[in-house]
Order: structure tokens, then C-alpha cells, then sequence
């Protein structure tokens, strides 16, 4: 199967997207708010338009397949307004709109799947949860085929903890009870195409990977792999903290992943984090 699938946000994991989808005959569009990312073309000349800016209307009306990454904020979706009305006149076969485990809040490190409610404490979580029942509306009222995804904390080339403890900065905040989970950006873009290719309008899918953990063990254990001292431990209560980085130990829990595994059929190419670190220094070293 193949089509057009327009990305509203070609961001980093919508690359990752179009890496896997660009080799099977996909035609690649997306938006961006940088000039000079909408200058580019990579995976199969995909056209990068800038917004806003462009006229989305027609964009919509020539995707067979739509996936929204951009995060929302106090006015919601920065996208839906846009598109709304496009969108009814013109469905898609398939929608995907990324949203994050951040919607379900904290529950002292316990497991959640996707049926748990969703309770978030963070401004960010309330907005991503605002912002899916808006898209979730729009598919009721136009009949059209949303599936959610509730990303986990995203890593992959270029964003891992490498750099950070090569030039000294990286820290290892001690919080008891802390975890968090995680996923590999390419098995976000192996869910999505999964999804793409057995569409179930409606449905909502945890992505993340097999082992949540606390976040200084991941330091460390890249700090190892590096042959790099370990950073100390560093207690919550007394780190120095923005305001951002503190709110992200404002929750903790597992998330479960077995909706992609059963109804998908997916098989986590990095399973936990250890070889998804593996992987990633391993690529450095071949490109390096």
C-alpha cells in the first residue's frame, strides 16, 4: 500500500516516518515553521511547505494519510482550526495525531495502560489531553479515522545522553521511586506504519518500550558504555532545577505497551533502553 502522507510538524519523528515509508513508492509533504527546513528536501524529495504561511486546504485535500505531531498549548492544537474544515470535506484514509504518556499523571510509579484515566498535573499533559479530546470531536462529528498515540519520553540519533556526558554536563537527578518510560524513534515510526497498514479508527495506543526506569540508571549505564566516570548522584530536593526540567519528575509510572504488541503485531526493535544505547554509539562509531 502507498499514498500521500502529509505531515502537519515534520519533525524529528516524522522523519523517521518517512525514512521507512519514502523506499516503498510513499509521496512525502510536511510542514515546518523554519525557512530554512522548508528549503530542504530529504526521504524521497519530500515537499517541506512553510506554515503558517501555506495554504493547507490543498495539502489536505491531496493526502491520503495524515499525521499531526505539534504540540499544543494554552489555545490547543495549533493546527486543528487550520484543517478542520478540510479535513470533513476531504477524510483521509487514515489520521494519526501524536500525543504523549504525559496525559495520565502521576501515579507513584505504578503501571498504566491505555483505559487508565487520564489525570495529568502538568500544564503540558492538561493541554496534550485538551488537545486530543478536540481532535477526538472533530473525527466524531466528520466520521473521520483518528488513532492516538501516547508517545513515551523520545530518544534516537542525536538525541540521547552521549553528547551531555562527553562534555561534562550530563546529571544524574536522584528521585526514590522515579521512572520513567521510554522509546526509540524508530519504533515509533514501525507503530505508525503499522497502524497505517491495519487501520482501527478510534483507537489509542501507548508507544514506548518494554522497561521503564529510573533516569539515573540510563546516565549510568551510558556512561559506561562510553567508559566514562559515572556523574554523581545528585538528590531531587536539593538539585537546581529550571522549572521545566523539575516538572518532569512531577510524575512518575509504567506504561504499558501491550495494546501495539496484540492488536499491531509490533516487535520493539529496541526493547528497553540498554539496546537502544547500543545501537545508538554503535552508529556513532560507523559514521564517526
Amino acid at each position: 500500500m502507498t499514498g500521500t502522507l502529509l505531515a502537519l510538524g515534520y519533525g524529528y519523528t516524522a522523519r523517521a516516518l518517512a525514512r521507512r515509508l519514502a523506499p516503498q513508492g510513499w509521496r512525502l509533504t510536511g510542514t515546518t515553521r523554519s525557512p530554512e527546513e522548508a528549503a530542504r528536501r530529504d526521504e524521497g524529495n519530500t515537499e517541506v511547505h512553510l506554515w503558517p504561511g501555506s495554504d493547507l486546504a490543498p495539502l489536505i485535500a491531496g493526502a491520503s494519510h495524515v499525521l499531526a505531531t505539534a504540540a499544543p498549548g494554552p489555545e490547543g492544537d495549533p493546527f486543528l482550526p487550520h484543517v478542520a474544515g478540510a479535513l470533513a470535506a476531504h477524510p483521509p484514509r487514515w489520521i494519526g495525531y501524536l500525543s504523549t504518556t504525559g496525559v495520565y499523571g502521576d501515579h507513584g510509579g505504578q503501571w498504566v495502560d491505555e483505559d487508565t484515566p487520564l489525570t495529568p498535573s502538568t500544564r503540558r499533559g492538561q493541554h496534550r489531553v485538551a488537545a486530543e479530546a478536540a481532535w477526538q470531536r472533530l473525527a466524531a462529528e466528520a466520521g473521520l479515522p483518528l488513532h492516538i498515540f501516547r508517545l513515551a519520553g523520545i530518544y534516537g540519533p542525536g538525541r540521547g545522553p552521549f553528547a551531555k556526558l562527553r562534555a561534562g554536563t550530563a546529571r544524574r537527578i536522584v528521585k526514590p521511586g522515579q521512572v520513567f518510560s521510554r522509546i526509540h524513534v524508530e519504533d515509533i515510526a514501525q507503530v505508525l506504519e503499522a497502524s497505517i497498514a491495519r487501520p482501527d479508527p478510534g483507537a489509542i495506543y501507548n508507544v514506548c518500550d518494554d522497561d521503564p526506569a529510573p533516569p539515573e540508571d540510563v546516565i549510568a549505564h551510558a556512561a559506561n558504555l562510553l567508559g566514562l566516570p559515572v556523574p554523581p548522584a545528585e538528590p531531587f530536593d536539593a538539585a537546581e532545577m529550571t522549572p521545566m526540567a523539575r516538572s518532569f519528575y512531577a510524575e512518575s509510572k509504567k506504561v504499558r505497551n501491550d495494546r501495539i504488541r496484540e492488536d499491531l503485531g509490533i516487535r520493539l526493535r529496541y526493547p528497553d533502553y540498554r539496546s537502544g544505547l547500543a545501537a545508538l554509539l554503535a552508529e556513532e562509531e560507523k559514521g564517526g
